[in-house]
């Protein structure tokens, strides 16, 4: 029987020398669901899905994937369970077609001992991919650097399914896009859970969340605040939760003051 939660945090800090980040916090995502990850600068957001990404190790927690105790200390960790994430720069290669871009650090070979380059499967599986996504994109031998900041962002998603993530973070998505291209690429993430995919989407801009979001996470100060159900919640219950934060007593009792922290 699968268990409900494809990903389980329990009890995660993370310090930068003498800056705690994070403090003690559970996290739980549902099989098969988008999760916002909400809060002001500086509440932990990308320092905890960095951890699960393997970008940082934690000082202390447990992290559970699929129901078992996950052993994640590096990115190429996190890769082997299917977790990839998406970051706010995206890592691409202006000098690089599509095809490349997906593929990078990854080529597919064929030849005695994978010596060669195999760049007509390579070309096949990425245009294959780009039409089962349904992106905007018209070819995988496209130049990135002459894409919108949409369509690049379409290719990393595309790189993060070439190699069947079943839990992608994602990292700002929207920050730059017109809303034309963030309806698009808004669209985009429906169809991935769709497919089966598991998001989290870290961003500002909650609206984006309260239209494809089955639940928001709220962090504040490094501790967990609430999940909420989005479709019992409106945008000033969230922005409240964000600024204001849970009752002293729900919040175990520790003023905000007493601590910064790291987004």
């Amino acid at each position: 029987m699968e268990a409900e939660h494809i990903v389980e945090m329990r009890g995660i800090s993370k310090s930068f020398g003498g800056v705690q980040a994070l403090r003690r916090v559970d996290f739980e995502l549902r099989r098969g669901e988008i999760m916002g990850v909400v809060g002001d600068n500086g509440a932990g957001k990308s320092t905890l899905m960095k951890v699960l990404a393997g970008a940082y190790l934690p000082d202390e927690g447990e992290i559970y994937v699929d129901g078992q105790r996950a052993d994640i200390k590096t990115p190429h960790d996190a890769f082997r369970l299917g977790i990839g994430m998406i970051y706010q720069d995206l890592a691409l290669f202006n000098n690089l077609d599509v095809a490349r871009n997906i593929y990078v650090g990854r080529d597919l070979a064929r030849g005695p001992f994978h010596a060669f380059l195999d760049k007509r499967r390579m070309y096949e599986k990425a245009e294959h991919l780009i039409r089962e996504l349904k992106v905007d994109i018209k070819s995988p031998k496209m130049s990135v650097a002459r894409m919108s900041g949409g369509q690049r962002q379409m290719v990393a998603c595309a790189r993060a399914m070439a190699f069947q993530s079943k839990i992608l973070i994602m990292d700002e998505p929207t920050a730059a896009l017109g809303v034309t291209e963030a309806n698009k690429l808004l669209a985009l993430i429906r169809h991935l859970r769709g497919m089966g995919v598991s998001i989290l989407l870290i961003t500002q801009r909650i609206p984006d969340i309260l239209a494809i979001a089955d639940r928001v996470f709220v962090l504040k100060g490094g501790r967990r605040q609430d999940i909420l159900e989005v479709g019992q919640v409106t945008l000033d219950d969230v922005v409240t939760l964000i600024v204001k934060g849970k009752a002293p007593a729900a919040a175990e009792g520790v003023p905000e003051m007493e601590f910064r922290s790291f987004g």
